[in-house]
Parts: structure tokens; C-alpha cells; sequence
């Protein structure tokens, strides 16, 4: 496919993130597992690398997507293992996440603090981790953190959920 990109999305817990984006059209893959930014390739987080298709899902609405499901406002003790953050990989794209973020600001009250940063390094998460949310959507972690995630997708986000999740 060669209208496919990619973007890294980090935040919260990679099985939430994972997730969220496994249940959009036009994401052809998520792989779920520690993004390091170019400039610090030991400072590894949770996050995902997702290809998506831009003639069905826009980066801008990825971008919305992310930061309306994590504390994309809040820094906490957390922080370091769950960087806010939107990674990525071609250069041309810095200017247009800079631009998307400062358009999605004004539908939060407070500033977002969520990063732009170039790649680095990836590490994959454990295999069995993989699919997390999907391979059993009963585990209590899953209902606590994640189904609330895909609750409010199927509220705000609805036209973008894959036709399995409607």
C-alpha cells in the first residue's frame, strides 16, 4: 500500500494505546511496546508504532484520538514510563503534528503536554502481550482501563471505529 505511514503514540499503558488504535479503520498495524526519541535512545517509554492508511484515517484525527484517551494534560509520577508524546518518522511530519496539536488545544482546557519527537529506537513488548485487549476483553485490567477507552471512541469517535466495534 503506498499510501501508508507511520506515527508512534506514547502516554499510557501500551495495552490501552494498543488498543485504541487496533479498533480504528484505516490502521493496518500496531505494534505495541517502548519508543526512545532520537536525542535519547536509553530514555525508552510504553508506546506504539502505528501504519495507518491516510486515505481512510487522517493524522490529524490519530493525533485527536491520542490525546482524548490519555492524560495529555497532566504530568504525574508516571510520567517518565508513560511519556505523552507523538513520535516521528519523516521529518515533514514535525510541522504538521506542531500545527495539528496547536489546533487540537482548544478543545482542552488546560495545555496539553504531550511532545513531538523524532523516532529513535523501538523495542517490542513481550509477544503475549500483544493483542492484549483483544484476546480477552473480560480480564479486569481490560474493563477497568481499557473498555472506558473504546466506550468513549464509540461516543466521539464512532465514524472512525472498525465495523467489528459498532
Amino acid at each position: 500500500m503506498k499510501n501508508v505511514h507511520k506515527v508512534g503514540f506514547g502516554g499510557g499503558c501500551h495495552w490501552c494505546t494498543e488498543a485504541v488504535f487496533m479498533s480504528l479503520n484505516g490502521v493496518v498495524k500496531v505494534e505495541q511496546g517502548f519508543i526512545a526519541p532520537k536525542k535519547h535512545l536509553t530514555a525508552f517509554s510504553e508506546a506504539v508504532i502505528v501504519h495507518y492508511d491516510a486515505n481512510v484515517i487522517e493524522l490529524k484525527d490519530l493525533v485527536a484520538i491520542h490525546l482524548d484517551t490519555h492524560k495529555s494534560t497532566e504530568n504525574h509520577s508516571m510520567r517518565i514510563k508513560y511519556r505523552s508524546a507523538v513520535y516521528f518518522f519523516k521529518q515533514d511530519d514535525e510541522l504538521a503534528l506542531k500545527g495539528i496539536i496547536t489546533d487540537v488545544q482548544q478543545d482542552f482546557e488546560t495545555p496539553l503536554i504531550t511532545e513531538i519527537l523524532p523516532f529513535g529506537a523501538f523495542t517490542s513488548s513481550e509477544e503475549r502481550y500483544h493483542n492484549y485487549y483483544f484476546n480477552d476483553t473480560e480480564k479486569p485490567f481490560c474493563k477497568t482501563h481499557i473498555t472506558p477507552k473504546i466506550k468513549m471512541l464509540k461516543e466521539k469517535y464512532d465514524k472512525h471505529l472498525s465495523a467489528k466495534l459498532r
